[in-house]
């Protein structure tokens, strides 16, 4: 029994030796992530991507390194390197979400729209954020897809009564309506093609909206 003391002592104390390590390596990382902060106040953007660089290269799970460095790409104007950063941190650190928002204004920008909306879309739907789910409607107001656009303010209209919202549910009760008359005869809630209880319950939402 005694001869197992020792090993246990040495794995308890490179336990602790790898603890240790790691919490000198956040710290670390964080005093970089600070440094490259002011370097952006002091517009020194080159520094600043430095910094935020060696920051993830002592602790590549750092969401504060990944966020400024992503940021910092799109302020720049550099949309391709923003996406790359967002979508190495999405790989690295799957549960910064704010990174799809991230990445979906990149794809935005380099005029991937489709792709661009699905990482919006599903940050929405993980999140349940509404301001979320409006810029999506936008973005489908712009690329023309109307029938999109108008699914979606239904979504936020049930999500406002959901919440008791009255400010969401009153826009978007306004916006359904207006969208539904755009879209008219195209819309399958409205117009529903294949009697589905999917498609009947779309029709019902429909008719209590206008």
């Amino acid at each position: 029994m005694a001869s197992g003391r020792p090993s246990r002592f040495v794995a308890l104390a490179v336990l602790c030796l790898c603890h240790s390590n790691t919490a000198a390596a956040g710290s670390s990382a964080d005093e970089l992530v600070r440094q490259a902060r002011a370097h952006e106040t002091a517009h020194e953007e080159d520094i600043a991507v430095r910094r935020y660089t060696e920051a993830l290269t002592i602790d590549s799970s750092n969401p504060d390194a990944w966020a400024g460095l992503g940021a910092l790409r799109m302020r720049l104007g550099e949309p391709a390197e923003a996406e790359r950063v967002y979508s190495a941190a999405l790989e690295r650190v799957p549960w910064l979400r704010s990174s799809l928002v991230g990445r979906a204004r990149a794809r935005w920008a380099l005029g991937r729209h489709a792709q661009a909306e699905e990482d919006l879309e599903t940050y929405a739907e993980l999140q349940g954020d509404a301001a979320a789910y409006r810029a999506l409607a936008d973005w489908y107001g712009i690329d023309g897809r109307t029938p999109a656009q108008l699914a979606t303010w239904r979504h936020l209209l049930a999500s406002a009564l959901q919440t008791s919202d009255a400010v969401l549910f009153n826009e978007a009760r306004r916006t359904v309506r207006a969208l539904v008359i755009l879209v008219d005869g195209s819309d399958p809630a409205s117009s529903p093609v294949d009697p589905d209880p999917t498609r009947r319950a779309m029709a019902q939402i429909a008719r209590r909206v206008q």
